[in-house]
C-alpha cells in the first residue's frame, strides 16, 4: 500500500486533528524556502533536527575522497522519469538500446532503459489492487470456512499458519472495510457542505469573530457546516484564510482525501482481480520472473517521484528543493507498488531486479500486516545482503509498535527474535522539525526493530506534471536514509550494509525528549556527517573498508 498521509487533516466522525505544525506560519509554505530544505539542516547550527547533509559533503571532500555514482532503486507506484528535477540523475541501462523492441542485455526485460515495471503488462498497468487482508480472505475462506465443516476443521489443522494468517486478516479485513467506507462517506459528506460553509463565512475570513456572529442554523446541513467550521477554524491550515482562500483549500483537501478512500471499495472486494487481466502471470508461481512492461510512471506516480526527489533530486528553475544524494546518484524505477497492498513476488522480483542491473540501495516505502509470501521476500533480502546491497524500509504510517503491529516485509522472522536474520536492512521511522515532539504523530516505532528516524513531516520534493508538493510519512524518511546511505557509499565504495547501519546509528542526534530515546535503536535523528566521520574513522581510514573488521557490537548483531 502506498503510505500516502492526507496533508492536513484525519477524520474520526467529527472529530480532528491537524498533522502540521500547531502554530501559524507567517510564509505561505509553497513560498518558505527554508521550510521546503528543513531536512538538510545541521542541528549543531541551526538545533533543528535534519541531516547535517552539506557538511557530510565538505567532510568527505575535505578527505580527498572521490565520489562514484551509486545507483538507488527505488521500489514504488513508478517515477516520473522525464521531470525536469530528476531528469538528469535517471539512471540508464548501458546495455539496452532504447525503444527497439529487443532484450538487448538478455537479462529478460524488454527494453528496461530506466527500469521496470513488475505491475503492468501488455494490457495496460495496475492502477488499484486489493489490500493483501483482502488476497488472504478470498483465496483461503473457502479452505477454512467452506460448506463442509468436517473438512474445514481438518483444514484449520493441517494448515495451522495459514489459518492464522487468515484469521488475523479476517478480523483485519471486517474492520478495515468498514473503516474505509464510512471515511469515504464522511469525507464525501464534507465536501458537499464546502458551499454552505462558504454561504456562511458571508465573505469574511476564518476567525473566532466571524464564527461567534453567525446566528444558530435552522437548516440542519447549515448547522453541520458550522459544527465543522468550529473545528477547522483553529488550525493553522485554515485559521485567518479569507473565504475564497478557504474554499480553494478545502476543495484541495477534500479531493485528495476522496481520492485516497474511493478504491477502497476495489480494494476490498473480494471478487476484484484486475491482475489477472492486465499482466497475465500466474500469481501463484512465485519462480516467475519475465513478465510486466517498461512504463517507469504508471497511472498514479506521486509517491514514487516524490522518494525519487528526496533521494537525488536536483534544484531546477526557480525551485531550491534537492535531494540527500543529488550530487553522487541514480535514480532506477522499479514499479512494484499500487493503488492498494504490494505484491510479495513482485517485492521479491523487484529486489532481485534491482540488484543484479547495479543498484547498490534499494528504497522500500512500503508495508502491509500481512504476507502469505514472506518467504520468498526473505529469499530476496537474503539475496540482496550476498550481493552486498543496503535494503532501506519506511517503518510505517500507523502509530504503533512494530513488535506488536508487524510491517511486512520485515527483516525479523518472529518479533521475539533478538536480531534479524540478515544485516542489510535499515528500518527508518519519520521525525519532525519540532524538538518538543521530534516523533512524527503517525510514524511507527521499537527500540530493537527500528534503526534509526529521519525527516519524515513536511517534506517538500519533485511531483508528476513536473510540480512540487509536501507530503509525509515515513515513505518520505526512508529516502532521506536511502539517500544518506547513498552519499557515504559513493564516497567509501567498499563500505558493507551492515557497516552503513552502524554509522548512521551510532552517529545520530539522539534526543530524551518524550520518550524519544526508546523510539528506536539508535534513539535519535540521523545525522550524516557524523555518520562519514564515524564510518571514515572505524571502516575506511585510509584502507579498503573491506579489511576492517565490524565493531563487537556489530559481530553480535549480524552473527548468523
Amino acid at each position: 500500500m502506498k503510505k500516502v498521509l492526507l496533508a492536513a487533516v484525519f477524520l474520526a466522525g467529527f472529530s480532528f486533528s491537524f498533522a502540521q505544525e500547531s502554530k501559524a506560519k507567517s510564509i505561505d509554505p509553497n513560498e518558505d524556502k527554508d521550510l521546503m530544505t528543513w531536512y538538510h539542516k545541521d542541528f549543531a547550527t541551526s538545533k533543528v533536527y535534519g541531516v547535517n547533509t552539506e557538511n557530510a559533503y565538505k567532510y568527505l571532500e575535505s578527505k580527498g575522497l572521490k565520489p562514484k555514482t551509486v545507483v538507488v532503486g527505488v521500489l514504488d507506484s513508478g517515477v516520473q522519469v522525464d521531470h525536469p528535477g530528476l531528469v538528469k540523475n535517471l539512471w540508464s541501462n548501458p546495455n539496452e538500446v532504447p525503444g527497439n523492441g529487443k532484450d538487448d542485455d538478455g537479462n529478460g526485460y524488454v527494453d528496461d532503459v530506466h527500469g521496470w515495471n513488475f505491475i503492468g503488462g501488455k494490457n495496460g498497468d495496475v492502477d488499484i489492487d486489493n489490500m493483501e487482508v483482502t488476497r488472504v480472505v478470498a483465496k483461503y475462506k473457502p479452505v477454512f470456512e467452506g460448506t463442509d465443516s468436517t473438512k474445514n476443521k481438518a483444514n484449520q489443522a493441517q494448515m495451522k499458519e495459514e489459518f492464522d494468517m487468515y484469521m488475523k486478516a479476517k478480523d483485519m479485513f471486517n474492520k478495515k472495510s468498514i473503516e474505509a467506507q464510512q471515511n469515504f462517506k464522511t469525507y464525501s459528506m464534507l465536501n458537499e457542505l464546502i458551499p454552505n460553509m462558504v454561504k456562511l463565512l458571508g465573505g469574511k475570513p476564518v476567525t473566532a469573530e466571524t464564527l461567534s456572529a453567525i446566528k444558530a442554523p435552522t437548516d440542519q446541513k447549515d448547522a453541520i457546516a458550522l459544527e465543522f467550521l468550529g473545528q477547522i477554524s483553529q488550525s493553522p491550515e485554515f485559521k485567518g484564510k479569507s473565504s475564497a482562500e478557504f474554499e480553494k483549500k478545502m476543495k484541495e483537501e477534500m479531493k485528495e482525501a476522496i481520492d485516497h478512500f474511493a478504491p477502497a471499495a476495489k480494494q476490498y472486494d473480494l471478487s476484484y482481480d484486475t491482475r489477472k487481466e492486465i499482466v497475465g502471470d500466474n500469481y501463484d508461481d512465485y519462480s516467475e520472473k519475465s513478465y510486466g512492461n517498461n512504463h517507469y510512471e504508471g497511472p498514479d506516480a506521486e509517491h514514487g517521484t516524490h522518494v525519487a526527489g528526496i533521494i537525488a533530486g536536483l534544484p531546477q528553475g526557480k525551485e531550491i528543493q534537492h535531494g540527500v544524494a543529488s550530487k553522487v546518484a541514480k535514480i532506477m524505477s522499479v514499479r512494484t507498488v499500487p493503488n492498494g497492498d504490494e505484491r510479495d513476488k513482485d517485492v521479491a522480483n523487484a529486489i532481485r531486479y534491482a540488484v543484479d542491473n547495479g543498484a547498490k540501495v534499494l528504497n522500500m516505502s512500503f508495508g502491509k500486516p500481512v504476507s502469505p509470501g514472506k518467504n520468498v521476500v526473505w529469499d530476496a533480502f537474503k539475496y540482496a545482503e550476498d550481493k552486498g546491497v543496503l535494503l532501506v524500509k519506511a517503518a510505517g504510517n500507523e502509530n504503533e509498535d512494530v513488535a506488536e503491529h508487524l510491517a511486512y516485509p520485515t527483516n525479523f522472522k518472529n518479533v521475539t527474535d533478538e536480531k534479524p536474520f540478515v544485516s542489510n536492512v535499515l528500518v527508518v521511522g519519520a521525525s519532525t522539525n519540532k524538538n518538543n515532539a521530534l516523533r512524527a504523530d503517525f510514524s511507527n516505532y521499537n527500540k530493537k526493530m527500528v534503526n534509526v528516524f529521519a525527516p519524515g513531516e513536511e517534506i517538500y520534493s519533485t511531483v508528476p506534471k513536473n510540480e512540487y508538493k509536501y507530503l509525509q510519512g515515513t515513505s518520505m524518511a526512508s529516502p532521506v536514509v536511502a539517500g544518506g546511505a547513498a552519499v557515504l557509499l559513493a564516497y567509501m565504495p567498499d563500505l558493507k550494509p551492515y557497516q552503513i547501519i552502524e554509522a548512521l546509528v551510532k552517529s545520530s542526534n539522539a534526543s530524551t525528549a518524550n520518550g524519544f530515546t526508546d523510539q528506536s535503536q539508535a534513539g535519535g535523528v540521523i545525522d550524516l556527517k557524523k555518520a562519514a566521520e564515524y564510518a571514515y574513522t572505524n571502516f575506511y581510514k585510509g584502507k579498503p573498508a573491506s579489511t576492517a573488521k565490524p565493531s563487537k557490537s556489530v559481530k553480535k548483531a549480524v552473527k548468523k
